[in-house]
């Protein structure tokens, strides 16, 4: 027998069609799943009530910011590009170069309030090339350091050391104290990050007129800097992950790193005081420091208007007020954008100095320079692996170190 449906339950059936032919569906991915799965948790429910036609699909999160940049380059090729990803600040420069990363500056001039001001300008201008906007900064990180205040007072310390020189006599201190590893200084970092924050803590950027510059004094200094932690405070060589795990189970007393980790470290530690402090200098506090972070970048291969601006309506909601916001709340990055920090967290960095530490440092911010080239990413490597010889103790003269490595990166570089 036919079953005939009511006239009810037709308009129901059409509805819900029409529904579903109307939602629109864009890619989506990221880095650092450990850190930003929970923070965009917290986003996606908020953009879809707002946006009920659009749905975001999420990619498989990218290990870190190379890994994102090298899984682009491939998608790429293959014609498999997410509508939108989200790229380390020195990693924006080749999908720009290349033509995988849109421009963004047709949408915001079409945009009727559209407030570029509301965006840190020294984040928006590293996502500006030729006078084009090509990202819109999502999280700033600054290099901070990490402290389990327990662990310091049983030692005897009061004060967290305001340079490397008094750290390291604090890492003697908690030697002589019975501790088998008491500082991790984070070299490993993406994007050679620490090298840059050495470089930027003496006023000298890594990159000039299109050179490295390790082969200047201060390059030297920063190799220095770096051997005389690792052998004064027999560091042993963690990866980033595991240096979070071991600070959080309350097993390493120091631990410097970027402040977007702090967040996590609040949601895992055992029961010890935590407390960040701003990241030491050399003689002071540091001339600068280089702006972690990411940006959000528009790499649809889509002709459809409809699915490009549902990307455009991802991409500029992650990144506004409310989006940024929940950047705060979740990790210890800090929001790019100034309705974040003024009108929505107006008393969240009162209530939680752990991550204020970043945003007083902010006066501190320099780019995040990425090397110059389609080399780029082989002399991160290359900068890589010289550091690994350090924190190994393979490495022992340092200007021997830096000649190598001047002579590795120049032959990356570009002939002009």
């Amino acid at each position: 027998m036919r079953t005939t449906l009511s006239a009810a339950a037709l308009v129901a059936a059409s509805s819900q069609i029409a529904l579903a032919q109307e939602t629109v569906t864009i890619e989506f991915a990221y880095p650092y799943a450990s850190t930003f799965d929970v923070t965009f948790d917290a986003i996606l429910p908020k953009f879809n009530e707002q946006h009920p036609d659009i749905d975001v699909k999420f990619r498989s999160a990218y290990e870190q910011y190379e890994d994102g940049t090298n899984t682009m380059l491939r998608e790429a090729v293959s014609n498999n590009l997410p509508d939108v990803t989200m790229q380390g600040l020195n990693r924006q420069q080749i999908l720009v170069e290349k033509g995988i990363a849109k421009s963004l500056t047709p949408f915001i001039n079409a945009e009727d309030n559209f407030e570029t001001d509301g965006y840190h300008a020294a984040m928006l201008k590293l996502s500006t090339f030729d006078g084009d906007v090509y990202g819109l900064p999502f999280a700033v990180s600054l290099p901070v350091g990490y402290y389990n205040m327990d662990a310091l007072a049983t030692a005897g310390v009061t004060e967290t050391p305001k340079t490397w020189d008094e750290m390291i006599g604090v890492c003697k201190t908690l030697i002589e104290n019975g501790s088998n590893n008491p500082v991790y200084w984070n070299w490993a970092i993406t994007g050679n990050w620490f090298l840059q924050s050495l470089m930027w803590t003496q006023g000298k950027p890594t990159v000039e007129d299109g050179r490295l510059t390790l082969d200047s004094p201060e390059a030297l200094i920063a190799l220095e800097t770096m051997k005389s932690i690792v052998d004064a405070c027999e560091m042993k060589n963690l990866t980033p992950s595991q240096a979070v795990s071991s600070f959080a189970a309350g097993e390493l007393p120091m631990f410097f790193t970027s402040t977007s980790s702090v967040g996590q470290i609040e949601r895992t530690k055992s029961d010890f005081n935590f407390a960040t402090a701003a990241f030491p200098g050399l003689d002071g506090a540091p001339q600068g420091l280089p702006a972690g972070g990411n940006a959000a970048m528009l790499t649809s291969t889509s002709d459809d208007p409809e699915v490009l601006d549902a990307a455009w309506a991802w991409l500029t909601f992650i990144t506004s007020g409310e989006g940024a916001a929940e950047v705060a709340k979740t990790t210890g990055y800090m929001p790019p954008n100034q309705a974040a920090n003024d009108v929505i967290l107006a008393d969240f960095y009162d209530q939680n100095p752990n991550k204020r530490t970043a945003v007083d440092q902010l006066p501190l911010l320099r780019d995040w320079q990425a090397y110059p080239g389609a080399n780029g990413l082989a002399i991160t490597q290359v900068i890589y692996e010289g550091l690994e010889m350090i924190a190994t103790g393979e490495a022992d003269d340092m200007e021997e170190l830096q000649q190598e490595l001047v002579e590795q990166v120049n032959d990356l570089l570009p002939a002009n």
